[in-house]
Order: structure tokens, then C-alpha cells, then sequence
């Protein structure tokens, strides 16, 4: 991310087009016909399923569903998507509000039944104190780069309870470089940091421009998180370099 680009300017860019909204109103509307391709600076090109979006409880990962038992209290679900794990924890009784920068996955999770939204960028949202803030789906991604991540915490530490805890996953994709002679990694001398991406999306022939994506391994998000006053803890570890972790305020 360019020195000079903000956090806000940064999601501005990957809304420009709202690809992900417009593909999850056309699945809700019944207008499904193909999903989202993505190409990254990993690899040329991959499909991010549409009917996922709208997965329910049985079909989560194991690291969501641990995250949706260890919720409680006031919950807010950054980056809600089509509202997938809000209505689950609705369903439970708990107090739920969906956050996303995309009108149209806030627009579905209306439709879908989620009582509490807000269109807003995660930095520009001013809303209540929570006891739960979920951020699952690599949702730590938002933070676009490891500079970000200082922003992204002192954020989300300003939406916390005194007693309040953040739950996000994440994945290690150092297995997405290759290995060198003496059993190590080969990374190419301009990466800053191996986890930072550079995606785009595409759909119905409409494209998104360039953002940053941040991926990061657990040890580097302790030590950030240590270094915004955060405590970090492992809660799990998922079946593929993910994991999730759990933030509370620093004692």
C-alpha cells in the first residue's frame, strides 16, 4: 500500500465496484449464474463460490463454528457478508450487528433477516461498545497490510467492552512459496511481508481495482497485537495453516 493511501482510501478502491454486494444480490434474487473470480500476485486465478456466502451452521469451517460458540453479549460482525454467521448467533438470542462497506451484502442481510446492520467502513463506523467482535474469514485481511494493522486494532480496541474480546482467523500461506536448497522459503526480494496480496475481483464482466489483502501468521499478529496493548491467545489451529485467535484488553 502506498504510503500516501489511507485505510479509507484503500477500501475505496475494492468498493469501487461492489463486485462482491452485486454478485450476493443477484444469488439472493435468484439470479445465480456464475461466481467471483480473483486473481492475486499468488496465483493467476481462482473462484470464490457465491452459494458459500450463504452457508449455514452444519456447513462452517471448524474455526467458525468455534468462534460462534465462544460468542457472547453485544456482537459485532465486521465484514458481514450476506449475514451467514449474524443469523446464526440472532437465532441464539444474541444482539448482532452486521457490519460491512458493501451495500449490497448489507442489503442481503436485511432481506436474509439480520435486524441490526450498518453500511459503513470498519475506520468510519461510530457505533456502540461490544462484549463480542467477530472477524472471521480472514476478515483481518481488511487491514491490507502489516502497516495496517496498528489502525485496524486501535480501531476495533475503541469498539471493545472493558471485558470484551475479538475473535479472527487467519492463515499462514508461507506454503504458497517455494522451498529452497537448504529447506527454507524463497520469497522474492521486493515483498515487503509474504502474507501481503494484492487481489482483484471480477464478475459478469465487470472488474474491481487492485487492493491489498493481508494474511498473517499467528506469530506476527501476537506481537502486533501486543504492541497495540492487545492480549493475543490461540484458540485453535484449522486443517490448513489457519487458525483462529482471540484478543482481549491488555491488563
Amino acid at each position: 500500500m502506498p504510503k500516501s493511501e489511507t485505510f479509507a482510501d484503500r477500501n475505496t478502491r475494492i468498493l469501487d465496484k461492489d463486485i462482491l454486494g452485486t454478485a450476493l444480490l443477484d444469488y439472493q434474487q435468484g439470479n445465480y449464474s456464475e461466481d467471483i473470480i480473483t486473481n492475486s500476485s499468488l496465483e493467476e486465478e481462482d473462484v470464490l463460490p457465491i452459494p458459500y456466502m450463504f452457508r449455514n451452521f452444519r456447513e462452517m469451517p471448524k474455526i467458525e463454528q468455534k468462534a460462534l460458540k465462544l460468542s457472547k453479549g453485544k456482537v459485532l460482525d465486521v465484514g458481514c457478508g450476506a449475514g451467514s454467521h449474524g443469523l446464526y448467533l440472532q437465532e441464539k438470542g444474541l444482539l448482532v450487528t452486521g457490519l460491512d462497506a458493501s451495500e449490497g451484502a448489507i442489503s442481503v442481510s436485511k432481506q436474509r433477516g439480520l435486524k441490526s446492520t450498518s453500511h459503513s467502513e470498519l475506520l468510519k463506523y461510530e457505533g456502540d461498545k461490544y462484549d463480542t467482535i467477530l472477524i472471521l474469514m480472514n476478515g483481518v485481511g481488511l487491514a491490507g497490510t502489516l502497516n495496517g494493522l496498528e489502525p485496524f486494532f486501535s480501531k476495533l480496541k475503541s469498539l471493545l467492552n472493558e471485558n470484551g474480546q475479538i475473535l479472527l482467523d487467519s492463515s499462514d500461506i508461507i506454503y504458497m512459496f517455494e522451498n529452497d536448497e537448504d529447506g527454507g522459503y524463497w520469497i522474492p526480494d521486493n515483498v515487503n511481508y509474504y502474507g501481503e496480496v494484492n487481489f482483484s475481483m471480477e464478475y459478469k464482466n465487470e472488474k474491481s481495482a487492485t487492493f491489498p489483502w493481508l494474511y498473517v501468521d499467528y506469530n506476527t499478529l501476537q506481537r502486533a497485537a501486543n504492541y497495540s496493548n492487545l492480549t493475543c491467545n490461540l484458540v485453535m489451529e484449522g486443517e490448513h495453516y489457519d487458525y483462529l485467535a482471540r484478543l482481549t484488553h491488555m491488563k
